[in-house]
């Protein structure tokens, strides 16, 4: 057990700041990049996302969304909060909802946020995600090996998976699948949907 496992905040500072979000992961997309040897050209391939856009977000001038860091992150081989992180913690940790990351869709009708800190290295994940009303979100495949566990907290939603006939879920059941396939999340009620995500990966990758 951690000897300073008090109760504490995660320092208020620039650092945990949601305004801070595209500069931090500017830096992670560097690092990473270039770890891997991939030149912007390369890593544009990969990825589908174009070498302007993944200039501007490694520079810090543009704030990605949802969708186009999955594909970098699956592109780049790396857990989808490696890409968000700035550094460790240690001991008990409080996140508060109004410094929290969020991210959203083009469109601001999917958000996810997440509900741990992020580090260098993990292979479990905790997520909240929220849907507007009739909104669909398609994901493209993660890593081999990786699983999506959902429960629905409020509202009714279906899970697309692959070619599998959509799973409808309503509030409080739940689903786990293998997430190496193309799929979705569509919320066919009138209300907004809310759901917990854990993303597990076969492996750590840093």
């Amino acid at each position: 057990m951690p000897s300073d496992s008090c109760d504490r905040d995660p320092p208020a500072d620039d650092h945990d700041s949601a305004a801070e979000l595209p500069a931090i992961v500017g830096r992670n997309l560097r690092r990473l990049r270039t770890r891997r040897g991939h030149s912007l050209e390369r890593l544009a391939k990969l990825s589908g996302v174009s070498r302007a856009m993944l200039g501007q977000i490694e520079t810090g001038k543009s704030a990605p969304t949802i969708s186009l860091l999955w594909k970098v992150a699956t592109a780049l081989g790396v857990p989808f909060a490696n890409l968000l992180a700035h550094q460790n913690e240690s001991g008990t940790i409080v996140l508060r909802r109004d410094r929290a990351k969020v991210l959203a869709s083009s469109d601001g009708r999917f958000t996810s946020r997440a509900l741990f800190p992020f580090e260098s290295e993990r292979q479990v994940e905790f997520y909240e995600i929220r849907i507007a009303p009739y909104h669909r979100e398609d994901a493209r495949e993660h890593a081999p090996g990786t699983h999506e566990n959902l429960i629905v907290a409020k509202g009714a939603i279906e899970i697309l998976i692959g070619t599998e006939p959509p799973h409808a879920l309503a509030e409080g059941d739940a689903i786990l699948f293998e997430a190496d396939v193309p799929h979705g999340y569509r919320n066919f009620g009138s209300t907004e949907a809310v759901l917990y995500l854990v993303m597990t990966y076969v492996e750590t990758v840093g």
